[in-house]
């Protein structure tokens, strides 16, 4: 795995001729705060390629600084690299993420009202979702594929005895619930929806606007972590990188949740940041 960075004062020779640096596990680009253009993010992204290539890797994480490029993120995608970027965890840390909020903003247990959009089932959704479910009285599963989700309310009522609602009515489904978990639901399907205009929004895949004129509510598209050891993060990574990319890029993915929630618990990860637009909690 490479961490791609960007160099604070690049000489005017790199800058000419796209001269990428290479120490250790870091790819510094000849860029500070300009945004690139076509032709140059596309010769830089090529020349990352070619590292990636000869180091026989295909995962990377991108500094803070580097996220503000989308082009040469754009051209990166379209070579097929991997770019770890904290999505994944996001969802597996949905039950904490909740807790977080309830904490922060002083909302009482009993006083939430959980709606979760979700079309795919996925092991993580699923334990996710029973989670939830266990702990909190009143959570609905907003989908379009009712029929696939009352499958999984069947086993869930079965094997835990939880109570959930399966809806996919557009003006009444999200109307009461003061925190909305969207899972996989695009921009354009959530926006059919009457949403409760003081809601807390919690977007996994990110970048989420409402465009209901009366939402006054928060949407959240990224987050921050902690960890209880942070010798892996030496003082460069810790200024220029997310935590949370590079706990999730440490990850081993295809293994049983219970084993990944495991380390988590030990590893004493904790949310400490949830960002909307203009907005902190």
């Amino acid at each position: 795995m490479f961490f791609i960075q960007e160099n604070d004062k690049p000489n005017k020779l790199s800058k000419m001729f796209s001269i990428l640096k290479l120490e250790q596990d870091k790819i510094i680009l000849p860029i500070n705060e300009e945004k690139l253009e076509i032709k140059k993010a596309n010769k830089l992204a090529i020349k990352t390629k070619k590292i990636l290539d000869i180091a026989n890797c295909n995962k990377i994480i991108l500094s803070k600084k580097i996220k503000d490029q989308p082009l040469y993120i754009n051209y990166l995608n379209s070579y097929n690299i991997e770019i770890v970027d904290g999505k994944w965890l996001f969802e597996v840390l949905s039950h904490k993420i909740i807790e977080y909020i309830l904490k922060v903003k002083k909302i009482k247990k009993e006083d939430v009202s959980i709606s979760i959009l979700i079309n795919k089932i996925t092991e993580t959704s699923l334990y996710n979702i029973r989670k939830i479910a266990k702990s909190y009285k009143r959570v609905n599963i907003v989908t379009n594929h009712i029929e696939l989700f009352k499958k999984m309310e069947k086993q869930i009522l079965d094997e835990d005895g939880i109570m959930i609602t399966i809806t996919n009515n557009k003006r009444k489904s999200l109307s009461k619930s003061n925190i909305i978990l969207n899972i996989d639901f695009p921009q354009e399907l959530i926006n059919q929806y009457n949403i409760y205009e003081e809601a807390i929004i919690v977007n996994i895949q990110g970048n989420i606007k409402i465009k209901k004129k009366r939402f006054n509510g928060i949407c959240i598209n990224d987050y921050e972590i902690q960890v209880l050891n942070d010798e892996e993060f030496d003082y460069d990574k810790e200024i220029r990188y997310n935590k949370k990319d590079i706990y999730e890029a440490n990850i081993y993915k295809k293994q049983p949740m219970e084993n990944i929630m495991r380390k988590i618990e030990r590893d004493k990860v904790r949310i400490v940041n949830l960002f909307g637009k203009n907005t902190t909690i």
